[in-house]
């Protein structure tokens, strides 16, 4: 089994978040982060230099491919803040169109910042797709 290239590791939380550099960025961080702690019942840690995630999680792919991975997280990037939804997006389409302006990627969603979207609904996405990990 091959390396997953990002890993959980001890680096502070807190400190990271506060290094955020837009003011804006780093408050919005600090709001996920209180959600996404509340939602998954786990300490947040850093994964990498840059995701804040919850949980552990194992992952195993149709492809035979397998690894560690969070149950979900975030990172507030210089573009947006980026939120993993590890189940992806297929699923969530009501919930999708009550959320407001964002992007998606694969598993991850893009907010500018979360005046751009609905907090409830968010709530609900990220409670739904760690209900949904956890049971896998």
């Amino acid at each position: 089994m091959a390396q997953n290239k990002t890993q959980k590791t001890e680096a502070s939380v807190l400190d990271f978040l506060n290094s955020v550099e837009n003011e804006k960025r780093r408050s919005d961080a600090f709001k996920v982060n209180e959600m996404m702690t509340e939602i998954s019942g786990e300490e947040p840690k850093m994964w990498g230099g840059s995701i804040v995630g919850y949980g552990d999680i194992h992952l195993k792919y149709d492809s035979g491919r397998e690894l560690d991975w969070m149950l979900t997280g975030f990172s507030p990037r210089k573009q947006s803040l980026s939120l993993y939804i590890m189940d992806g997006f297929k699923k969530y389409d009501e919930l999708l169109s009550k959320l407001g302006k964002f992007k998606t990627g694969k598993s991850c969603l893009y907010v500018n910042k979360l005046e751009d979207v609905d907090m409830d609904i968010l709530k609900e996405l990220i409670t739904s797709s760690v209900e949904h990990m956890r049971s896998k």
